[in-house]
């Protein structure tokens, strides 16, 4: 028996609030593009110039409204993204990484 699997496209029927997360790097920031329920809606990279900022915004914004973006690393790499979302009116999220161990246990 052959099993196909189809990937299964999100339409967008309105403007919905879209969270942007974002992993930043020297070069390149890459973001992903979250529906209101956490959802995947896709992940693409981006050049960490001017430029790329705004298409990084640009392609988010083809998803829904964008309510959030949560910056990693908002005081060096991210730190140029993060005022550039900034100035576009929209709530930048700060963040740092995690690291391998994940956060740490409360209490």
């Amino acid at each position: 028996m052959a099993v196909t699997i189809v990937e299964e496209a999100r339409p967008i029927t309105c403007r919905t609030a879209i969270t942007g997360g974002v992993d930043t790097h020297a070069d390149t920031h890459v973001a992903a593009a979250l529906d209101p329920i956490g959802g995947l809606l896709g992940v693409r990279e981006f050049p960490a110039t001017p430029a790329g900022y705004a298409g990084l915004l640009g392609w988010l914004g083809g998803f829904g409204t964008v309510a959030l973006v949560g910056i990693e690393g908002t005081g060096s790499y991210g730190a140029g993204l993060a005022r550039h979302v900034a100035a576009a009116g929209i709530r930048v999220g700060r963040g740092g990484p995690l690291g391998p161990a994940g956060p740490a246990p409360a209490g």
